[in-house]
């Protein structure tokens, strides 16, 4: 009696945990959207959160119609489940916490497509995408491993979906961008159409990514753990789903400062989802060491996806989508032949009969803990199979679309941004100053900028006028005997040079933070492996207005204090005014200063 009592418990218990698990997954979409929103350019952040947001919404309206049955509907033939609408006919029977569950990784895996397509897609076309994605081409595959289809018939094994929804998005991100093509800027041709040069396009908002990466962590305690039966098989999830990503983290900070000489803040962030990618087809039937080497893999292959997209395939990935969920969804996938272990909880599941499966359960162990080949053969069996679906499918799909609305937007929406053009929303960060203001994009000292000396009193007249251009009006002298200079300089020299105008007698300037391009080379910094083009720097515009102060001494202040050696210190540009007005009081000329 006790020991029913218990099990009912037990299944209540976990009854609930098994829809807290989907909320926390419905709470990934919040992680993506952060991650896909940090990682790219700010004039298309209302765009990537609109596409985040359909992803969920659009899925959950066809996933109504047709999408729950093909998944979980009576397998037919180990293909497909039968179509029904049980959710409008039978309401008091259905099956809503599976519903729900299902839902929400149907949304994760049309959601992956989304940054890999950032800030070149037609806003309808990707919600014609979308739609499809979670009708038909995710819950046919899913049915095949979850929903009584043939794979799971055979013993494949894949608990929370590296295959069935981190591989899929990520063929179907690398398919579209690919038919996409990359944005404007992004590779650099020569003549004959050679790629020359990759440019890093670096993400507007990193603690915003970071964010996204910390909320979908958390949601991959529910995303891996939901469909767990017992405390000690929940436990055993938990610490193969923390070990994996902090290992591939790891390793990527250690790769990237080895390989680009400093450690990639953007790469490691893809690096602790490509761990958790990883691990999740076997979270269940792994131990600590296999998750330790499938995480240390994971963290190796995020770099080498990002580079091989970037110098081999030239395909645009803005956030790196396909390095973190095709290859990772791959390794993840095959890993559960290589580790799987008997002596984590989950393999209590059993083996079925030894001929027919059931879902979430394995064939047997991995090659590495006596297995054999078999269950190794299985997964690269299911692999193999889901890709061909997926890439097939997919590639129909885009053509379709492309046909029918078109892909990409035009050149025109893609350089002013998507937000202005796709949603009439002039900034997804009205009232607030999104400016670089940290003067991060500094010049460095090479054979281009450096002058040779640092010390201004001991520079030439040549080396002067190199570091701090001035430039005059044709004419030389003013009728008004009022001119006005405007000074381009770093950041970090402003207060200084506010204070030496000052003491020359200078009350009054403008100052606007802007952005501003020279001949100079940049500093050469590395994001995601790639060269940022430094063309375009920030730096303040000081404005201001003499009479009585010779403008040569302001000339000479200001080539003083900004003086550093190098090419790219600044410029000064003096103009003679005709006429100058205070609006309150009518002055004008000297007076009005």
């Amino acid at each position: 009696m006790t020991e029913e009592i218990l099990s009912v418990l037990n299944g209540e218990v976990f009854g609930v945990w098994f829809l807290i698990g989907a909320a926390l997954v419905f709470w990934m979409q919040a992680g993506f959207a952060m991650v896909e929103t940090g990682f790219t350019r700010a004039k298309n952040a209302g765009n990537i959160l609109m596409k985040n947001l359909m992803d969920f919404c659009i899925g959950t309206v066809v996933f109504i119609l047709i999408g729950f049955s093909l998944l979980l509907g009576e397998d037919m033939a180990g293909i497909i489940g039968k179509p029904g609408f049980d959710i409008f006919t039978d309401y008091a029977n259905f099956d809503w916490s599976n519903f729900v569950f299902n839902l929400v990784f149907c949304a994760t895996t049309a959601t992956i497509v989304s940054g890999a397509m950032a800030e070149r897609t037609k806003f309808i076309s990707y919600c014609v995408y979308s739609g499809v994605i979670s009708a038909v081409i995710y819950p046919i595959e899913a049915h095949w491993t979850w929903g009584g289809g043939w794979l799971s018939q055979i013993g494949f094994h894949d608990f929370a979906g590296s295959n069935c929804i981190h591989m899929v998005g990520g063929i179907s991100a690398l398919i579209g961008a690919a038919m996409l093509g990359p944005r404007i800027g992004k590779f650099v041709k020569d003549k004959a159409g050679k790629v020359t040069k990759v440019n890093a396009f670096p993400g507007h908002n990193l603690p915003i990514g970071a964010l996204g990466v910390f909320i979908l962590w958390l949601g991959w305690y529910g995303f891996n753990g939901a469909a767990a039966t017992s405390v000690e098989e929940l436990g055993s999830i938990f610490v193969t789903t923390t070990i994996a990503p902090a290992i591939a983290t790891v390793v990527t900070m250690i790769l990237t400062w080895v390989k680009y000489g400093k450690p990639d803040v953007s790469m490691c962030l893809n690096a602790s989802l490509a761990g958790l990618v990883a691990i999740t087809a076997g979270c269940d039937v792994v131990d600590a060491f296999g998750s330790i080497v499938i995480g240390a893999v994971a963290g190796v292959l995020v770099v080498f996806g990002v580079w091989f997209l970037d110098y081999k395939l030239h395909v645009d990935d803005p956030v790196g989508a396909v390095a973190v969920h095709c290859l990772n969804g791959i390794w993840g996938t095959v890993a559960v032949g290589f580790f799987a272990t008997p002596s984590a909880p989950a393999f209590a599941r059993g083996f079925g009969d030894g001929i027919s499966f059931g879902a979430n359960q394995i064939a047997g162990a991995g090659l590495f803990y006596g297995g054999g080949f078999k269950q190794l053969g299985l997964q690269l069996l299911g692999m193999f199979a889901t890709i061909a679906w997926t890439a097939v499918t997919i590639t129909i799909t885009f053509i379709i679309i492309k046909k029918l609305f078109g892909l990409r937007v035009s050149e025109e929406e893609e350089i002013i941004g998507l937000d202005a053009k796709e949603h009439g929303l002039p900034s997804a960060y009205a009232g607030f100053s999104i400016m670089d203001i940290s003067n991060t994009m500094t010049m460095d000292v090479n054979e281009n900028t450096d002058l040779g000396v640092s010390d201004y009193d001991k520079a030439s007249e040549f080396q002067k006028d190199a570091a701090v251009k001035v430039v005059e009006a044709p004419i030389t002298a003013s009728a008004s005997g009022i001119y006005k200079v405007v000074i381009i300089a770093k950041l970090s020299r402003f207060e200084a040079l506010k204070t030496a105008l000052n003491d020359l007698g200078v009350t009054g300037m403008t100052m606007t933070q802007v952005m501003g391009c020279g001949i100079q080379k940049g500093a050469g910094e590395m994001y995601r492996g790639a060269e940022i083009d430094a063309t375009l720097l920030p730096k303040v515009k000081i404005e201001v207005v003499v009479s009585k102060i010779p403008v040569d001494s302001v000339i000479a202040t200001a080539k003083k204090v900004l003086f550093t050696g190098h090419i790219g210190d600044g410029k000064i540009f003096v103009m003679p005014l005709e006429e100058v007005v205070r609006i309150r009081t009518g002055e004008t000329g000297e007076g009005a200063l």
